[in-house]
């Protein structure tokens, strides 16, 4: 066995240790996706029983009118 190798299949060993890591590393992002998306679920139900009628509003980000209205710009 020569030194090439040798370094080889060490490199091998450690391209399949890290990708053990980054199939763990998705594994958690998903856990984490999944988790934040039944927040956001239950925070829309949670504005939906205050807001029976479903009018949550009509506010937008960076409303120019809005701003020059309250005098902001």
């Amino acid at each position: 066995m020569n030194l090439t190798s040798a370094y080889n299949f060490l490199w091998m060993l450690e391209s399949h240790s890290q990708q053990r890591l980054a199939w763990e590393d998705a594994a958690q992002a998903r856990i984490a996706r999944d988790r934040a998306e039944k927040q956001a679920r239950a925070r829309m139900r949670a504005m939906l029983t205050a807001h029976p009628s479903g009018a949550l509003g009509t506010a937008q980000l960076n409303d120019e009118e809005e701003l020059r209205r309250s005098g902001l710009l």
